[in-house]
């Protein structure tokens, strides 16, 4: 007899990405054709020489790096975070206003924890990134998905329609994933309005926040001196110092909120990585200048994607920014099953819009999520080469 499952993790899908990595098995790519894969959000490379070398010298000089820390995160870091989000948002963060995490998906469910429980609800727009609604459903809180214009972008009027008795709270993802579209601060402050409102979280994840193509601050929540009493605000070191495979994200909240974050980090993880917190706070504390060309470089190939796109007839730019570009195909085939063929017949890993909305949403049928950060300027030239000769 088969051991039981829990039937909430049983019905909710599988990874995505594992999903999509699978449609690579038994597939051969001639050495004049590689695989092109913009499927994850991911830095392909290591972090820089300098980050490499600090991170050694830690795990070979710094005993403590090797020990339980503190559960919510190494106290140099907290600090380090809030004076340098203090200084970048013009408001007012404290060391105990931060805590870290092992990455930004582990702050979204230590923040989603301390909110929602069985038959709550949360407001996502859609397409949504969907770790997001994963964890949601694991949860059994109803993920309630907000449509968002033509353009993408979530408006809180409509939102406010969707509230009720039940509901916890709204999910910003801004730059957005799985779109790239990068929300305005009037929208923002539309959102932190509507959930003051009615008394519930407005969650804001920032994961890319350092490829945004805007100059200055990308909003102005954190001026509000009672921004704890509503915000919630998530962070991922991962892609600005490339710390991927070192886990390390934050949340900056209300005291009282995470002292209820604690207990849940405590219970799934003691504390975070040594030596990822180690290695994020001498990236920010060292590597300014060097993120700043990382930023160059992927608004380059931002605007390589802008210029790609132009030679492929009936491809619709639904979105672009940070690492993704969001895309409608022309095809009569859905999207899902586009992106299988895809693989075989042109060598190209890219994920189907259906990983992005719920399933009853007839419009993921027709789009693509590109992750451009994953390929140069000549990779992305060899891309759209191949879609522009590519016939379903």
């Amino acid at each position: 007899m088969a051991l039981p499952l829990n039937p909430r993790m049983a019905a909710t899908f599988p990874p995505p990405v594992m999903e999509a990595r699978r449609w690579l098995e038994g597939v051969e790519f001639p050495a004049d054709r590689p695989l092109i894969n913009v499927s994850q959000a991911a830095p392909m490379q290591p972090p820089p020489e300098g980050l490499r070398q600090a991170i050694a010298e830690a795990a070979l000089t710094d005993a403590a790096a090797h020990l339980y820390g503190p559960v919510l995160g190494l106290p140099e870091l907290r600090a380090e975070i809030a004076t340098q989000w203090s200084a970048a948002y013009d408001g007012q963060i404290a060391e105990d206003q931060v805590a870290i995490t092992q990455g930004c998906n582990q702050a979204f469910c230590a923040a989603m924890a301390t909110l929602a429980g069985d038959g709550d609800e949360v407001i996502v727009p859609t397409p949504w990134y969907f770790n997001h609604a994963m964890w949601l459903q694991m949860q059994g809180i109803r993920t309630v998905p907000l449509t968002t214009s033509a353009d993408l972008l979530p408006e809180a009027q409509r939102a406010g329609q969707l509230i009720t008795e039940r509901t916890r709270a709204i999910v910003l993802v801004t730059p957005n994933n799985p779109a790239g579209v990068e929300y305005p601060a009037r929208i923002l402050a539309d959102f932190m309005e509507l959930c003051r409102r009615h008394g519930i979280a407005l969650i804001v994840d920032e994961t890319y926040r350092d490829f945004d193509s805007r100059s200055g601050a990308p909003h102005d929540l954190f001026t509000d001196p009672d921004w704890d009493d509503t915000l919630i605000h998530l962070y991922s070191f991962s892609k600005a110092y490339r710390l991927t495979g070192h886990r390390v994200g934050a949340i900056v909240a209300g005291r009282d909120r995470l002292a209820e974050v604690e207990k849940f980090l405590d219970t799934v993880a003691i504390c975070p990585n040594q030596l990822g917190q180690r290695a994020a706070l001498w990236g920010m504390r060292n590597l300014g200048q060097w993120l700043a060309g990382e930023r160059d470089e992927i608004l380059a190939r931002r605007a390589a994607v802008q210029t790609g796109l132009t030679a492929l007839p009936g491809w619709d730019l639904l979105g672009v920014g940070a690492y993704f570009a969001y895309l409608r195909h022309p095809y009569a085939i859905a999207s899902d099953a586009l992106a299988r063929q895809l693989v075989a017949e042109a060598g190209v890993l890219l994920l189907p819009g259906t990983m992005f909305r719920p399933e009853a949403d007839t419009q993921a049928r027709g789009e693509l999520r590109i992750a451009f950060a994953n390929a140069d300027r000549a990779g992305l030239a060899a891309l759209f080469g191949r879609l522009a000769t590519f016939a379903p």
